[in-house]
């Protein structure tokens, strides 16, 4: 009989593209991941996988495998369902996602209400940006997802996955000292529109959003410097090195002398959850749901 951790470490290097990636996710190390798939490999008496270059690809029979280990996993994930439903409380392990600024902003609340209410839920949290969580919903990696995105950016999740509007998060320009844009009550998209950037890196959510609002009134934003960490681009604009546009979520205390001005329009993110549709009856999920919306209807 073949063993089901050895397949669904063998489905998480197919999801994921990597034994490292797979190890990532599961919470392994590579080198056990590498063990459970080389046992695997023995009980079915076929290779599983093939060195390519520094990694590794699947086999004809691993896809083959990998097809059957998705529809197992998915009745596993069905039968603990139904179980955790039956006891009618929350129960066993759930894996939460998050953005770094509601991981910093949201979640502690969120957290400690889960683990002191709900002693037998083990609740663990993964800090990933919102663009890679949906799919990690989608395959099962993650039970949930605190996402977020732009009115002008909407972001579109898979099949299978539902999803819940829980909120929403204003940004405003945070500014040097002594720039001649803090005599201003408020700015507009004009007003910041020659100005040198403090950004996210390309790919992410914010900088989408920056460079399409410039590009809407035909300016180009002049990127001067790409930082992941909102702290670090705030110590930067305190440096007087460029403006930049920070979400108030998991903001903290700002510098000495920056100043934070609105723009109009302003920036608003939506926060959402995200869940695979197949637990929305479990109780962990429908609970951590519930305070989750409660929290950020606080904030």
């Amino acid at each position: 009989m073949l063993d089901l951790s050895r397949l669904r470490a063998l489905h998480a290097v197919h999801v994921h593209g990597s034994v490292a990636a797979a190890a990532k996710a599961l919470g392994y190390t590579p080198s056990a991941i590498s063990q459970q798939v080389g046992k695997l490999e023995r009980e079915t008496g076929t290779p599983l996988l093939e060195r390519q270059g520094r990694g590794v690809v699947l086999t004809d029979a691993a896809a083959m495998l990998v097809g059957t280990a998705g529809r197992v996993l998915a009745l596993v994930e069905e039968a603990e369902v139904s179980l955790e439903e039956r006891r009618g409380r929350p129960h066993g392990r759930l894996t939460v996602a998050s953005f770094a600024t509601a991981a910093r902003g949201l979640l502690p609340g969120v957290l400690a209400e889960l683990a002191a209410a709900h002693p037998a839920l083990d609740v663990r949290l993964f800090e990933e940006d919102p663009h890679a969580t949906p799919p990690m919903v989608a395959q099962g990696t993650v039970d949930l997802a605190v996402v977020h995105d732009w009115d002008i950016a909407p972001m579109s999740v898979p099949e299978g996955v539902a999803r819940e509007r829980i909120g929403e998060d204003r940004c405003d320009i945070l500014l040097p000292p002594d720039h001649p844009l803090t005599a201003r009550a408020a700015l507009t998209r004009a007003d910041v529109a020659g100005e040198r950037w403090i950004c996210q890196p390309p790919g992410t959510v914010c900088h989408d959003w920056l460079t399409r609002t410039m590009r809407a009134i035909g300016a180009e934003p002049d990127i001067a410097h790409y930082v992941a960490e909102y702290q670090t681009q705030l110590a930067l604009v305190a440096a007087g090195l460029g403006i930049a546009v920070v979400p108030r979520l998991g903001r903290g205390p700002l510098p000495v002398d920056v100043a934070v001005r609105p723009v109009d329009p302003t920036p608003v993110r939506g926060l959402s959850v995200l869940w695979r549709e197949g637990t929305s009856r479990r109780p962990a999920v429908t609970e951590a749901v519930r305070v989750l919306r409660a929290h950020a209807a606080a904030l």
